[in-house]
């Protein structure tokens, strides 16, 4: 019987604990082969990095004919300075082992710097094109987006939650919602985890979650997916929605700092103009509709695409912001769940944050009180019995709290200015693609 020891027989090659002379093992994919006279180059794909390793017949013990690009292999190699070489060291290869062997080429040039084809190309082979090393960069930077957010959150005396994804009703209502048969009954895949947030507010004062959201909108545009992760908080015991709103700034100023210092890597690789945060401008919506009345966008309960380019365009030129935020919208549009404007009732305590042309945050005061909930439902022609057990946080007690949720993909889409959602995405779920 053989026994299992818990112990981790291979490690991840890290560039940061390479030094000049030492020996190591590394597990990598070969990224390409460039035959001299001589020797060779090979370029070696770790998790993270792309080392150039030197092949010569009198320095390893093995022979490199049949290694291709793709092939997987155990090396052992002298590490060597070398300012000429991407990321400043060079590999001697001693030995080279292969694992496994591709059965095809690869239909996209993979070793390339950019990959140079379609975009609908790109995500029909994602399979491939994720090799390429600008293209997993993305997704590397994301997950420090994510992580960024996530340290904040657990610093600043958040609980972590996760809500279920499979629900009665939707939180935000209307047609844009995934319909389920689930054993007979009527269900829906959640389109925000805003119930259960505003639940927990109850028992941990601070929750957040990062999670999948699902919008069943018809939508084929550049900024829109019908599955996306967000990125959700809520907290009790605020005083107004500009406490949710700082909390947003203090939130933005760590992600930053945390990304040039964690992912400097990625950030040189997708030339990433990571922004400053500020003191962010804000404006109210009327302000925001006066300031954009020569817009073509014809509605004006909300902000068109082109309102939200002219609001950042006003605040880089007027603030030197690259953010702004916009707040007060009308009450009678939803969500049901905004408290109403003690001064004005005809506005709701509701804000987006826009960021270099495009909306990435909604949030605001919710309601806590339980007849004012009750009144909010019937003012939007919504039946207070439909929503028994989300009213039963207002019955029994909620402290004022408030939070918000911003579109990950939307936000990385802004911080590495690519022009299409999809590319944000590790497998984009849209109107017309569920595959790969």
């Amino acid at each position: 019987m053989k026994k299992v020891t818990g112990l981790n027989p291979t490690t991840e090659f890290e560039l940061s604990e390479a030094k000049a002379g030492q020996d190591i093992t590394v597990n990598a994919c070969v990224h390409s082969v460039k035959q001299m006279s001589g020797f060779a180059f090979v370029r070696l794909r770790t998790a993270r990095y792309v080392v150039q390793a030197v092949y010569t017949s009198s320095d390893c013990s093995d022979s490199i004919e049949e290694i291709k690009e793709g092939c997987y292999v155990t090396v052992t190699a002298t590490v060597k300075e070398d300012e000429r070489a991407a990321n400043g060291i060079e590999l001697i290869l001693k030995s080279i082992k292969p694992l496994s062997k591709p059965s095809a080429e690869y239909p996209l040039h993979v070793a390339k710097k950019r990959l140079g084809c379609a975009l609908d190309v790109n995500l029909d082979l994602r399979s491939v094109s994720l090799r390429n090393p600008y293209e997993r960069a993305v997704f590397k930077f994301q997950e420090g987006v994510a992580r960024g957010f996530r340290e904040f959150m657990l610093g600043n005396r958040f609980t972590e939650i996760h809500s279920p994804k499979i629900v009665a009703q939707g939180a935000e209502g209307g047609a844009g919602i995934f319909n389920l048969d689930y054993f007979q009954k009527n269900a829906f895949l959640n389109q925000s985890p805003q119930f259960y947030k505003q639940t927990a507010v109850a028992f941990y004062n601070r929750v957040f979650e990062i999670a999948p959201v699902y919008r069943a909108e018809r939508h084929a545009t550049s900024r829109h997916l019908n599955e996306y992760i967000g990125l959700d908080f809520e907290m009790g015991f605020i005083n107004d929605m500009y406490d949710v709103m700082n909390m947003e700034i203090a939130m933005l100023r760590y992600m930053m700092d945390f990304l040039k210092e964690h992912y400097a890597h990625e950030i040189k690789i997708l030339e990433a103009r990571i922004p400053e945060v500020p003191e962010i401008p804000c404006v109210t919506f009327e302000e925001a509709v006066t300031l954009i009345k020569g817009s073509k966008a014809k509605n004006k309960f909300d902000l068109e695409p082109e309102d939200e380019n002219f609001l950042c365009e006003y605040a880089k030129k007027e603030y030197n912001s690259e953010f702004i935020f916009v707040t007060h919208f009308p009450s009678s549009k939803p969500p049901f769940y905004a408290m109403d404007s003690r001064e004005d009732p005809r506005v709701a305590y509701k804000f987006d944050l826009l960021f270099r042309g495009l909306e990435i945050t909604t949030g605001g005061q919710r309601i806590h009180d339980y007849d004012e909930q009750i009144e909010k439902l019937k003012a939007q022609g919504l039946n207070p019995a439909d929503f028994e057990y989300y009213l039963q946080i207002h019955k029994y007690g909620m402290p004022p709290h408030g939070g918000l949720g911003i579109g990950l993909e939307r936000l990385v889409m802004k911080l590495l200015e690519q022009k299409n959602i999809r590319q944000a995405s590790m497998f984009p779920r849209d109107i017309n693609r569920l595959l790969p």
